[in-house]
């Protein structure tokens, strides 16, 4: 996945706001509309712009109870690893996790109404989940950022 200098500007800009028109984003980095519509597909077709989301608040929508929760494996075998990958993606509770080294195998982002439908979901998802060695939850007591921009390395002219 390659990109120019052009392609990296648009980056910054739709990470700040990608509800901006074409022509808008094209203006700022120097493009017109159709080139910015271009490059912008092409962008999004190679993976490089994963998806185009908004950061809802947990809390104002009626899920004021944000964990972070770190979940340790009993086994680190593929077959386990790709199972609990596929009932994260399928639980609504979680809103972002990783796979990662360290003393947990995931660290999970879960939203929920009340510390009783938490506990219910723990029970449920981790408790009754044999594949699982433990858990320790870190409830947020304030979301100090929240987003997904990432710095982005601008190419050197070859």
């Amino acid at each position: 996945m390659r990109y120019d200098r052009i392609d990296a500007h648009i980056l910054e800009i739709v990470q700040k706001n990608n509800r901006l028109t074409s022509e808008a984003i094209g203006e700022r980095a120097g493009l017109s509309a159709t080139a910015c519509q271009r490059r912008l597909k092409r962008l999004r077709s190679e993976g490089i712009i994963e998806a185009d989301i908004s950061i809802i608040s947990a809390k104002a929508v009626g899920r004021p109870i944000q964990m972070l929760v770190l979940v340790t494996m009993e086994r680190e075998r593929s077959d386990l690893v790709d199972r609990f990958k596929k009932a994260i993606k399928s639980s609504v509770e979680v809103a972002n996790a990783f796979y990662v080294t360290g003393d947990a195998d995931f660290v999970l982002y879960i939203t929920a109404r009340t510390m009783d439908d938490y506990e219910e979901f723990a029970r449920r998802f981790f408790r009754e989940n044999p594949d699982i060695k433990g858990f320790k939850t870190m409830v947020v007591m304030d979301r100090v950022k929240a987003g997904f921009s990432i710095p982005i390395e601008i190419p050197s002219e070859d």
